[in-house]
């Protein structure tokens, strides 16, 4: 699946230092001057999942392959752009494409690494930005409601009323200075909404760029993560059994950016089925309540009409059976028609018709 996330933030709060510890190679430039970062950099990351190592070693795999999410570093965002100021417009456009938002803040003191804003206060970093993404749906809302209007003179039909009726919702959110994320919205109203794609209705995760010393002393939540992008950085690079180390010496259990990775993968409404025999053990992306035949064609596109049924196992029940076929023997396998609702977890095997 094609879903991304867009690292966004101020300039010079660490948002390519970020996006490098990702990559765990030196991508994105890094540089102490706003617009270091012009033209987005993208990088597809694997999502940490043991399970796929596990399944290597049971079936005897000759290779694995873990799921992805593919990540942006975006340029950074200044006070009045959607004004146009700094790089204004193309900020704006470039995060209009991405699923999924991560808005880093700075709280490390760095003396050397100037803000932009002269100061070191994350809440009004967070303010900033958020106003300004505010205040871009603001303007595209207001002139599709415009055109509506002129529409809606002539035309009575229920959708129209209704896409007016909706987008008035979202002009009055939004010149209250809130973000369409913070109202409820219905289906039909999430689908006039979509038409625009606004900033503000995409899910959003705070990653708050601390010093090295103040790691470990916060507690996450479940949008605002605590990391020291400098030191995930230095840890990214380090061998498997030096970086576990180092993870130690900080009471830590992963890493940040594997934390950010799951939070995002969950965040975009995404879980992980499993196939896995002698030639491949891997880890497959598909959205929640997807169906059988759907995830069978995330495989390959043909088996989604040639599907058959779906020989399935939960991860755990697989575990403990000791393989794929030992579970069969065990009666932990489940023989599932086209109705069938992958879960998190499931380890599959597609029968599809040969043609």
């Amino acid at each position: 699946m094609n879903l991304s996330v867009g690292i966004v933030g101020l300039p010079n709060v660490g948002k390519s230092t970020l996006f490098n510890a990702l990559q765990k190679k030196q991508m994105a430039a890094v540089a102490n001057f706003p617009f270091c970062t012009i033209e987005p950099n993208t990088g597809i990351v694997p999502v940490p999942d043991n399970r796929v190592d596990v399944l290597t070693d049971i079936s005897k795999s000759e290779k694995k392959m873990y799921a992805t999410i593919e990540f942006t570093d975006i340029a950074g965002l200044v006070k009045g752009a959607h004004e146009g100021k700094g790089l204004g417009n193309q900020f704006l456009s470039h995060i209009r494409e991405v699923d999924l938002i991560v808005e880093v803040v700075r709280e490390f003191t760095q003396g050397d690494v100037v803000h932009v804003e002269g100061r070191i206060n994350p809440e009004e970093d967070k303010k900033i930005i958020n106003l300004e993404l505010i205040m871009a749906d603001l303007s595209t809302v207001e002139k599709r409601l415009e055109t509506f209007k002129k529409k809606g003179r002539t035309d009575t039909n229920k959708q129209l009323v209704k896409s007016i009726a909706t987008l008035e919702k979202a002009f009055n959110t939004l010149d209250k200075e809130k973000g369409l994320r913070e109202v409820s919205w219905d289906l039909e109203e999430i689908k006039v909404l979509k038409e625009i794609n606004p900033l503000t209705l995409k899910p959003l995760i705070y990653v708050v760029n601390i010093d090295e010393n103040d790691i470990g002393k916060t507690q996450d939540l479940d949008d605002v993560l605590y990391l020291s992008a400098k030191t995930e950085a230095e840890i990214a690079i380090l061998p498997e059994k030096e970086s576990q180390e180092y993870l130690k010496e900080f009471n830590l259990s992963r890493t940040g950016l594997d934390k950010l990775i799951i939070n995002a993968y969950s965040k975009l409404g995404l879980i992980t089925f499993l196939t896995t025999g002698p030639d491949e053990s891997r880890a497959w992306t598909v959205k929640q309540g997807t169906k059988a035949p759907q995830a069978a064609g995330v495989i390959h596109t043909d088996f989604e009409k040639a599907f058959i049924r779906a020989e399935v196992v939960e991860y755990d029940k697989l575990l403990q059976a000791g393989g794929f076929e030992k579970s069969k023997e065990k009666g932990f396998m489940r023989l599932e028609g086209k109705e069938y609702i992958v879960k998190d977890g499931d380890v599959v095997f597609f029968r599809i018709q040969k043609g």
